[in-house]
């Protein structure tokens, strides 16, 4: 048994290829047949360590008698949504017209010409709890398509439906227009985001609003920032606060490490299980931004443990990173993480093993379900003396239960863990931490790009789709944070061609900011423009990121002529909702509040111009600047007594060339 997805390389599709049902991998081949067979399309996006997606297909697309109403009515496509963001794009939008929510499994039924005319998210196989049934609303479909009148009624119904979508897509950019800047805003929409987190905000527990609570990462960085700016104590406890708790909590696996995907309670003790690694790596960065400024050990030692995780479980034979580990085992969500007491203590032994449950919370109640999530939200300290005893839980954890682990390689999820290593690489020194950055970058540029093109991601070296505004963002973001831990020009280079190749590709030169598909894309039946960070900083913001930080290094007006008009833009989108947008905010405040510029003659007699010297001064550096390197003398920068000189120069003022490394700007 096997259908059209046995020869795909993504986990997701490869998860449905035993079905019964006769799934199609998107493409012509699926959409010419259902022209010829005058059927609907029944288009089913997901991702492989999703829950529901899981679930969806245990009960519905391995059910026999609902396969065969598929098969026999239907054309039926399977998309990895990791893997075609923009078709994920296009159909949520719809889905979220229809339903006012949009989730995944998504569930769209499609005329043979893609136009969708109905759509959902996770359905039960029959109709309970008042809840319509996946068979019911198949048959249901079927039966009006059956009938020239009943076909001719879906059709125009899709055709009103994205009528609707694009008048409201049409809507949102009048509005938007009319509060149009033509300038960057101000401190104004950084207050005014402020003040939203601080409202929301959870005093007692941690984090914003009620359950679920994600962790929002970037949000995070741009309050951390705000608060260094502003000298604001109270608005670095809101990202403190948070970061503490989630430590604490269960949504961090103690035995593990690492960060589950977000917290289904307000206190982030019991997590929904599954792992992403760009949750793993914009939380290292924010742990390693907060150690920074901070001084807070648990931050860091936080910050090493996720990093440890990601290169122990996430990383390939050649560097490259995973994308994500399943929250389900043995068809249980959360099975690997959950402990019995006593099981414990047949490990440890009944003297460390009570010694480690009432550190870590654990009872012979226990806190979620019967079993036991390990935790510190009982205040007991990070620094825990119990490493022998974890590496035991975790040898044991591994051998009673397996995750499937989807490693599928993206481009932008890996830009994001090259980023946030070589912020950690900044911050301790520690050069394994580079390598694995850069070892990473070199897997990036072997496989995932062809010139200035990028491609969504890869599995067995096999490439996917070609890139979107995301990647082309993101992984000139990689390069930029790659330059300024090594001081390498190639990096900054690098990072020009990638946003020069964003530029071409996705700008609106009417209307401001960047379409998520570009000139290398397929055409859709609407083309997407994403503004608002989600779980994830869009593209848009990630674009304003390396536009400023482009211009600000180089100083060249070309890039500051795109990066203000890209801050124009962004202000607009922002105006209704600013805390909605705290990667675009974190970019504003950099436009408004540029960086100390150090500029570093190195010096032979330092041993500064030997492998790994250029670096030594890099990591000894402050986060917050903007540095560049001299190998030599020249005409306006020279040595200070022959050793090497650090000149600084912060708010409009040059400070006298010193020998000693300025670490309290």
């Amino acid at each position: 048994m096997g259908n059209h997805l046995k020869g795909q390389t993504s986990p997701y599709l490869l998860q449905h290829a035993d079905q019964p049902v006769d799934w199609y991998p998107w493409g012509d081949a699926a959409f010419d047949k259902a022209t010829r067979e005058h059927k609907p399309v029944f288009l089913s996006i997901g991702y492989s360590t999703c829950h529901w997606c899981h679930v969806m297909a245990r009960e519905s697309f391995e059910n026999k008698e609902i396969a065969e109403l598929l098969n026999r009515e239907f054309v039926s496509v399977k998309v990895d949504r990791e893997e075609r963001p923009d078709i994920d794009s296009v159909y949520m939008s719809v889905c979220q017209t229809l339903t006012g929510s949009g989730g995944w499994p998504m569930s769209v039924f499609l005329t043979p010409e893609r136009e969708p005319f109905f759509a959902g998210t996770y359905f039960p196989p029959e109709t309970e709890y008042g809840m319509t049934g996946f068979a019911d609303i198949l048959r249901m479909i079927a039966e009006r398509w059956q009938t020239e009148s009943g076909k001719r009624e879906l059709t125009k119904a899709a055709r009103q439906l994205l009528e609707q979508v694009g008048r409201e897509r049409t809507d949102r950019e009048r509005t938007d227009r009319k509060r149009e800047h033509r300038e960057p805003s101000g401190e104004r929409l950084a207050k005014k985001a402020v003040e939203l987190f601080a409202a929301g905000f959870d005093e007692k527990y941690g984090g914003f609003g009620s359950a679920p609570k994600f962790p929002t990462p970037h949000n995070l960085l741009f309050l951390i920032l705000y608060a260094k700016i502003s000298k604001e104590p109270s608005v670095f406890r809101l990202a403190e606060k948070t970061l503490e708790q989630m430590r604490r909590g269960g949504i961090f696996d103690h035995i593990g490490f690492g960060f589950s995907r977000y917290s289904t309670d307000r206190y982030y003790l019991v997590p929904h299980f599954e792992k992403m690694l760009y949750d793993n790596a914009l939380l290292l960065m924010a742990y390693g931004v907060a150690y920074r400024l901070s001084g807070n050990e648990m931050f860091l030692d936080t910050a090493k443990k996720t990093a440890a995780y990601v290169l122990r479980e996430m990383t390939g034979g050649e560097g490259e990173f995973y994308s994500a580990q399943d929250a389900d085992s043995e068809g249980e969500e959360g099975k690997y993480y959950v402990w019995d007491y006593k099981e414990i203590i047949r490990i440890l032994g009944k003297e460390r093993g009570g010694l480690f449950c009432r550190h870590f919370g654990i009872t012979e109640k226990g806190n979620f379900e019967g079993k036991n999530i390990p935790n510190l939200l009982n205040g007991n300290g990070t620094a825990d003396g119990f490493g022998e005893e974890k590496e035991a839980l975790y040898a044991y954890r591994k051998s009673r239960a397996k995750l499937h682990l989807d490693d599928k390689v993206l481009t932008s999820w890996n830009a994001l863990m090259i980023g946030a290593l070589s912020i950690l690489y900044r911050i301790t020194g520690t050069a394994f931490y580079l390598s694995a950055a850069e070892k990473a970058q070199q897997f990036v540029e072997k496989y995932l790009t062809d010139g200035n093109l990028l491609f969504v991601g890869c599995r067995s070296h096999i490439r996917s789709a070609k890139g979107f505004l995301d990647e082309y963002a993101y992984y000139g973001a990689a390069l930029l944070f790659l330059y300024e831990a090594t001081g390498k020009d190639a990096y900054l280079e690098r990072a020009g061609q990638i946003c020069g190749e964003a530029v071409r590709q996705f700008a609106d030169e009417t209307n401001g900011g960047y379409y998520l598909c570009g000139t290398e894309n397929e055409t859709l039946v609407m083309k997407p423009k994403e503004t608002y960070d989600g779980a994830m900083p869009s593209g848009n913001s990630v674009m304003a990121y390396c536009l400023v930080r482009l211009f600000q290094i180089t100083g060249q007006e070309d890039y500051g002529r795109l990066a203000k008009r890209q801050l124009a833009f962004l202000s607009g989108k922002a105006e209704n909702y600013p805390a909605g947008h705290g990667m675009f905010l974190l970019s504003l405040l950099l436009y408004l509040h540029p960086m100390p510029e150090i500029t570093v003659v190195t010096a032979k007699e330092d041993g500064t111009t030997e492998k790994d010297g250029t670096a030594a001064v890099m990591r000894a550096l402050p986060l917050y600047a903007t540095i560049r390197i001299l190998k030599k003398e020249t005409e306006g920068y020279s040595l200070l007594n022959g050793k090497t000189t650090y000149y600084v120069c912060k708010d409009h003022t040059c400070l006298p060339p010193s020998n000693e490394i300025p670490s309290t700007l």
